[in-house]
């Protein structure tokens, strides 16, 4: 893992290679993905069973859906322990997400006009949950809740089989929830079937959930003809510490993000060159007895950074230059530097507060932005599965005080009938 240093003489070539590290290359499976989607377009159900086959490599013999009586029947069988685990995370998510709900709402002015907001859940919400190798019923119930919250009627969760079966603990976190529509597919082709529909998958509103790169390039592909959460690329974490941390629990946070993935990020900023290599020790010692050790190792070794500050103000000037996904604070006095902090997806406070209590179950969603982009993207919530209608009502007395105002605006922009529209009942 490189140790970098603010005094270096090339630090700023190579602090910018960590924050444009979001230039995820697209254009290599762009054309792929392109003629997977034109392909689901114009065919629908054949070209799916062809592509689950190529991409997921298992024969569609029968419906993909993916039965309620198969939910139960896993949830039935999952131990006594993971039923409770996923009933906390259940209600802490869903009590989270239920203080983001907006109301609709209306104003009245004293000349009697009315405005206001009117917000409504989308009818029908689209769910990509990664599968396969890595199956996680986390981020199931992170997607599916903040929708329930919003009231959204018909929730559709895609996800790819391996051999066309489905990992048996997300099979019952969907009965949990009162799932009643699935399908066993994945990748681009499950995006493109959710975008345009199908014969067995009807269209949807929004598509929301993560997924490698050809799921996010698929997503920013049907953007417009349908709502997506964000385009996320690979998980990674951001962390401030100075040397109130432990050394060794700041390895363990930095590897948790680093065994997800080979392109995950993992960033350490302090200002104790000590506290660095005490880490980057650490991080060597316990890599070599983690399960997914080849996975994080490739991570730590090309896509992670330690960074040693001149100090703290520039630990976190760095940090927001990073604007990571999830950011641990690692200090005695986290919350101290709370306000200086201008851009990350989730933000850890304090030395007892790990970046997986985040992931499974304190409440906040982690379906976060990546890659820089938490300096414009918000964590998936309910507003993604709401839209808004403006309310509008004028009385006389209102059209009479406004008329001249908006008839001159038209005239100045040329919009005759516009000006018209107003003047007939200014005058009435």
């Amino acid at each position: 893992m490189k140790i970098l240093n603010s005094n270096d003489k090339n630090f700023n070539e190579e602090f910018d290679k960590l924050v444009n590290r979001s230039n995820l290359d697209m254009q290599n499976v762009m054309s792929i993905v392109t003629n997977i989607i034109n392909d689901i377009k114009n065919r629908g159900d054949e070209a799916l069973s062809e592509q689950i086959a190529k991409f997921d490599r298992w024969e569609v013999k029968d419906n993909l859906a993916i039965s309620t009586d198969e939910m139960k029947k896993a949830y039935e069988n999952i131990s006594d322990e993971l039923k409770n685990a996923l009933q906390i995370a259940c209600d802490r998510i869903k009590k989270y997400h239920e203080k983001q709900l907006e109301k609709t709402w209306l104003s009245f002015e004293e000349n009697g006009s009315i405005l206001g907001q009117k917000v409504t859940p989308v009818d029908r919400a689209g769910l990509y949950i990664p599968g396969g190798k890595a199956a996680y019923p986390s981020s199931l119930l992170m997607n599916a809740l903040p929708a329930i919250v919003a009231g959204v009627k018909d929730i559709v969760v895609c996800t790819p089989a391996v051999e066309g079966k489905v990992n048996e603990l997300l099979l019952a976190a969907m009965h949990l929830l009162g799932i009643k529509e699935a399908y066993k597919v994945g990748g681009a082709s499950a995006v493109a079937a959710m975008a345009y529909g199908t014969k067995t998958i009807k269209k949807v509103d929004v598509i929301t959930g993560p997924g490698n790169i050809f799921v996010a390039t698929a997503k920013k592909l049907v953007f417009g003809d349908v709502n997506i959460d964000m385009i996320a690329g690979p998980s990674e974490i951001g962390v401030i510490a100075d040397d109130s941390a432990n050394p060794r629990n700041i390895a363990i946070d930095l590897l948790s993000q680093a065994e997800h993935d080979e392109l995950a990020s993992s960033f350490l900023v302090t200002f104790n060159d000590q506290f660095a290599n005490s880490v980057k020790d650490e991080i060597y010692a316990i890599l070599p007895t983690l399960s997914r050790e080849k996975i994080a190792r490739a991570s730590i070794d090309n896509k992670s950074a330690i960074i040693v500050a001149k100090d703290m103000n520039e630990c976190v000037e760095l940090m927001n230059a990073l604007a990571v996904e999830h950011l641990e604070i690692a200090t005695d006095n986290a919350f101290d530097y709370l306000p200086r902090i201008k851009h990350a997806g989730a933000i850890f406070l304090g030395h007892y507060t790990p970046e997986a209590i985040g992931d499974y179950l304190a409440g906040p969603n982690h379906t976060l932005p990546t890659g820089g982009s938490a300096r414009f993207f918000s964590p998936l919530g309910v507003s993604n599965f709401m839209k808004k209608s403006s309310i509008i009502s004028m009385n006389k007395q209102g059209i009479d005080e406004l008329g001249e105002a908006c008839m001159s605006l038209a005239k100045a922009e040329g919009l005759g009938a516009h000006g018209l529209s107003v003047k007939v009942r200014f005058d009435s």
